[in-house]
């Protein structure tokens, strides 16, 4: 598969599925996670990882981050600033119970992927002459974000208190094993889609896909927030 064939597939999965890019949890592992009557370091780490695998607007925004990186260096900072922006705000937001709405956050979150694609695309250098933020700010404000979603999700199913720091604590450990995971894996098919002959295309075609795929789940969210308050 190609490396444009991938990042379409990714984008047409979130229009097929888009309650799939909310973070859910699923029933086996809240009942779990509901249940633990203390620490458990293995069990969290796993579930944090799995979060992050599974989570495709974590992996669609991942992937507009790391598209026209090239150097390890420059991959290492950027992931890192995502990394620390998504700690921050999902060890606050639980440890502290700040709550955000879950479907404005998650809107928000479609809104980092369509935005870094359309970064990626010199839309903001075509409409204004200049990037709209530095994008390494803009990674980091945007892991911020990301973050609110995971801890929106946690905050939902009133993990019990005993062990609660550092079952938070093994869970972000597992969101970074997984981020990594998932990094590997997406610049491996970068890798190979920068040495077709028709990288250009492929490029383009990668990075309207992430735009539609991150305008399609603000639309989702923001349906399911007018519904919520009509209710």
């Amino acid at each position: 598969m190609t490396g444009g064939a991938a990042l379409l597939g990714a984008a047409l999965l979130a229009l097929a599925a888009p309650e799939a890019l909310a973070h859910n949890v699923s029933a086996a592992d809240r009942s779990f996670m509901q249940a633990s009557g203390g620490f458990s370091f293995g069990p969290y780490v796993y579930l944090g990882a799995k979060h992050m695998v599974t989570g495709y607007d974590h992996l669609m925004y991942l992937a507009g981050v790391i598209f026209f990186l090239r150097s390890v260096r420059d991959v290492a900072g950027f992931v890192s600033l995502f990394a620390l922006g998504h700690s921050l705000t999902l060890l606050f937001g639980v440890l502290a119970d700040v709550h955000v709405d879950v479907y404005l956050i998650d809107a928000i979150i479609g809104l980092s992927v369509a935005y870094k694609a359309f970064e990626n695309l010199s839309g903001f250098r075509t409409v204004f002459g200049t990037p709209l933020m530095n994008p390494r700010f803009a990674v980091f404000v945007f892991g911020l974000c990301h973050g609110f979603g995971l801890a929106s999700k946690l905050q939902e199913l009133a993990l019990p208190p005993q062990g609660l720091i550092g079952n938070i604590l093994a869970f972000n450990l597992g969101v970074e094993v997984g981020q990594l995971l998932a990094l590997c894996g997406l610049l491996i098919v970068i890798e190979s889609a920068r040495r077709l002959a028709h990288y250009g295309s492929v490029a383009l075609g990668g990075n309207v896909a992430l735009m539609a795929g991150g305008f399609t789940l603000v639309g989702y969210q923001m349906t399911g927030l007018l519904l919520a308050g009509e209710a």
